[in-house]
């Protein structure tokens, strides 16, 4: 809590992150990638965005394209 606005700006700056958004509710910011490679999201995930200082935990969500 209170570093939101730094986090951000860290997120901002990582490759196949189109959107970052400052949200009210259970969580803090809201990011989205895009790509067509899942093994390349899961290592932004897990090499970029949760080795940010003071990022807590993530919940990644899939969207399903077809439906």
């Amino acid at each position: 809590m209170g570093k939101e606005k730094e986090i951000i700006e860290n997120l901002k700056q990582i490759d196949d992150i189109k959107n970052v958004y400052g949200t009210f509710g259970a969580y803090d910011i809201l990011v989205k990638i895009e790509s067509d490679d899942v093994k390349k999201i899961r290592g932004i995930i897990t090499q970029k965005i949760r080795k940010i200082e003071k990022i807590r935990s993530t919940l990644t969500l899939t969207v399903i394209e077809d439906q």
